[in-house]
């Protein structure tokens, strides 16, 4: 397969707008409750943890997917294969933004995603960012800030672990800069105190429904990253 088309499936598998079909199956248009956001905080927030779970898992299999099959659909390998593994990265993230089945209309903001495609690039990293995340929304409550805390831990991590010179350090910087700007109004309400907070025992609730659905796609991933593709 020509990379080129590798590119639009991962465009397309970003695409699958999970929130949107999860809400859909319970008779409930996501765009307008809650924050209106088709991404998995807001199907937590308003369909429950284990419906948040699922989409979660859901949103993370996006990202990772594509990424590690991307050197099977095409047969590169070397660096070839990391920039276009890269490039199936950021195609996915870009799809859940704006969802080619939804009309290119705004879909979720990335977070889960981008997790997803770390998981797939740097499992360790990414898994040192998702406990930031963790720690964030069990000490703030704000699933936003905790975003925007474990993005802005990625390339922190990974310029430590695997160097300045990676090619992964810019990608963890970019995705640091969508995942802020796609957060820009949560920091708005953030500065100004009218952000929503799950409560304490609510963001036990999102940590344990995010962390089932990311630890099921961590070990699928995971043992998929021991075959060769």
């Amino acid at each position: 397969m020509h990379p080129v088309a590798v590119l639009a499936v991962a465009y397309v598998s970003g695409s699958v707008p999970s929130a949107w079909l999860a809400g859909a199956w319970a008779g409930v248009d996501l765009r307008k409750e809650g924050s209106g956001n088709l991404g998995a905080t807001n199907v937590l927030r308003t369909l429950g943890p284990r419906v948040g779970a699922i989409v979660f898992a859901a949103d993370i299999a996006k990202g990772a997917l594509p990424v590690f099959f991307a050197g099977a659909m095409t047969g590169v390998t070397g660096n070839q294969l990391v920039f276009l593994q890269i490039a199936s990265g950021v195609a996915a993230i870009l799809g859940h933004a704006r969802p080619v089945f939804l009309g290119f209309r705004r879909g979720g903001k990335g977070v889960a995603t981008a997790c997803g495609v770390f998981l797939a690039l740097a499992p360790l990293q990414a898994a040192l960012s998702l406990m930031t995340f963790a720690i964030v929304v069990l000490s703030s409550g704000y699933v936003s800030l905790a975003s925007l805390s474990g993005a802005f831990a990625l390339p922190v991590v990974l310029a430590a672990s695997l160097g300045p010179r990676s090619p992964l350090l810019p990608i963890g910087m970019l995705t640091l800069a969508f995942v802020a700007w796609t957060h820009r109004e949560n920091i708005k309400r953030l500065r100004a105190g009218t952000e929503f907070r799950f409560s304490r025992s609510a963001g036990l609730g999102v940590v344990a429904a995010l962390g089932v659905g990311g630890a099921v796609l961590a070990g699928v991933t995971a043992w998929l990253l021991t075959r060769k593709p």
